[in-house]
């Protein structure tokens, strides 16, 4: 199959033939059919997080199943399905303490001594998050996929595969944002644009969205923001709070930035959340007033929002049906597995809320 392969850092993701092992007891081969371009890729390309190569990128993605391993029983071929990197494996602490999002399972991948799933002349390739969705086709275990129904915009359900779930179900499942209250966002990419139509979704009466575009904050603006703030104009935590009288009940930074995180946990009100749900750079630490925790503020992290995705992934659909939850408008291109690289360059210039490649 082809794939767009990561060599290194700093280096483009080269269009290259990669060999797909069959599937074991437990995996399922999917044929993809879109995939989203995330940020989280690109920290992996900009060499802000590491991971040896070669190795297949993105984890945003949704496809058709094709072949299933001998104890798979959930899916079977020519199901529509939506791959999720919180592959979980149902029966650790965390899977039975209900954050199966936080399962670390090593049972999940194939080991060492095992044929690995992808490989280039013998040797392994490493999958992204257990998905590798850079690709023409996924080799995954059967707890890496939610089905859907044959009639989803197969684009829009790739969104759902990581943005979406990772947004919203930080507002929803995370921080569990009360109706009525008062929310701002960092960031108005794809993550950040999902946090601010949760918030719409649960009830919020004031949805602020900061960030340093203004194409970004008109898109916020149609997809449920009730006021925005260009950070590359004012100071962001001075306009939030003049603009709520004293700081916000939740905020959410959705860029990845320690900067953002600390203005993000410094725009609350007394008793405020914070939740940080961009991926800062290894090594940075974000920095808070201690004295400032007596006023009962909170600084949470929240992992692919808290998600338990067999069951939150098919409500998401049921929003974006019923139009509540508007996925075909943060689309800004869709693109070919060949045109990864100008996807990324399109991300970092900021011209973009999110990217999906066309496999059909």
């Amino acid at each position: 199959m082809k794939a767009a392969v990561f060599h290194g850092p700093n280096q483009p993701l080269l269009i290259e033939n990669v060999d797909v092992a069959d599937p074991a007891p437990h995996e399922v081969r999917v044929r993809t059919v879109a995939s989203g371009v995330c940020h989280s890729d690109l920290h992996f390309v900009d060499g802000l997080y590491r991971m040896p190569p070669p190795a297949v990128l993105g984890h945003e993605v949704s496809g058709v199943v094709e072949q299933v391993g001998d104890q798979v029983h959930y899916v079977q071929p020519g199901d529509h399905v939506i791959g999720c990197l919180s592959v979980f494996c149902g029966h650790c602490d965390m899977c039975l303490s209900g954050r199966p999002n936080l399962c670390a399972n090593p049972e999940l991948r194939r080991g060492p001594k095992e044929q690995p799933r992808l490989s280039q002349n013998g040797q392994p390739v490493m999958q992204f998050a257990n998905l590798g969705s850079y690709a023409e086709e996924l080799l995954v275990h059967e707890n890496a996929l939610v089905k859907i129904d044959k009639d989803v915009d197969m684009a829009a359900a790739a969104l759902i595969g990581c943005g979406v779930t990772t947004g919203v179900g930080a507002v929803l499942n995370t921080a569990k944002i009360e109706p009525g209250s008062s929310v701002a966002v960092w960031g108005a990419g794809g993550v950040g644009l999902s946090a601010i139509q949760g918030a719409r979704i649960a009830g919020a009466r004031m949805i602020i969205a900061v960030d340093t575009v203004e194409s970004k904050l008109a898109t916020a603006k149609e997809l449920g923001a009730t006021h925005i703030v260009d950070a590359s104009s004012h100071d962001p935590v001075e306009a939030v709070r003049d603009l709520t009288g004293g700081g916000v009940e939740y905020s959410f930074e959705a860029i990845g930035l320690k900067k953002a995180a600390e203005q993000c946990y410094e725009a609350l009100a007394a008793g405020g959340t914070a939740t940080i749900i961009g991926m800062i750079p290894q090594g940075q630490k974000v920095e808070i007033d201690g004295p400032s925790l007596l006023r009962e503020k909170r600084l949470q992290g929240s992992s692919m929002g808290s998600n338990r995705f067999r069951k939150d992934m098919p409500r998401y659909i049921d929003f974006y049906r019923q139009g509540r939850l508007k996925l075909d408008e943060m689309i800004t291109r869709r693109l070919k597995l060949e045109d990864v690289n100008e996807a990324f360059r399109a991300m970092k210039a900021g011209e973009v809320s999110r990217q999906v490649l066309m496999f059909d």
